[in-house]
């Protein structure tokens, strides 16, 4: 089996102070750079549908609402190489026009170029999943990709 779409085609980040976040048609991806050797047991994460508190060694990392509703019990938090905590939200809402335009409500938002770019790699995922023979990964989208793009459903095959 090939390797998922964003992994073949890239991902989108928007840059934060402590890390980054980037998302897919199906999810929320946030990474946190934390200090070298921190311990699992130093992570306090709770992860809420529209609510997010992240926590290292007692100081607040990440708190607020999300901006827009996730499956709660699919979020998952992990611990890599003691220095990088990786947080998968899974959206409750998979359309490809559900660009989720900040992480918070109102915070993290990313600037307009890249909310662009996010929205293009979005479609272009939406389009790869509508058309599984064909590779969209490498694909340049341009015209009308808002709102996940043109709806090819209800023409006949």
């Amino acid at each position: 089996m090939s390797a998922p779409f964003e992994e073949r085609s890239g991902v989108v980040p928007c840059e934060t102070p402590w890390g980054r976040w980037y998302q897919t048609l199906e999810e929320v991806f946030i990474e946190v750079r934390v200090p070298p050797g921190t311990r699992a047991k130093d992570v306090s994460c709770s992860l809420q549908s529209r609510h997010i508190a992240l926590s290292v060694q007692g100081q607040e990392v990440l708190q607020g609402k999300l901006f827009d509703s996730t499956v709660t019990d699919e979020g998952t938090w992990t611990l890599e190489d003691r220095k990088l905590i990786r947080v998968v939200l899974m959206k409750t809402n998979r359309d490809a026009g559900n660009c989720w335009t900040s992480l918070l409500e109102n915070e993290y938002a990313a600037d307009p170029w890249v909310q662009d770019q996010m929205q293009r790699k979005l479609t272009l995922e939406r389009f790869q999943r509508e058309n599984p023979g064909f590779d969209f990964s490498g694909a340049e989208i341009s015209g009308n990709y808002s709102k996940g793009g043109p709806d090819f459903s209800s023409l006949e095959k």
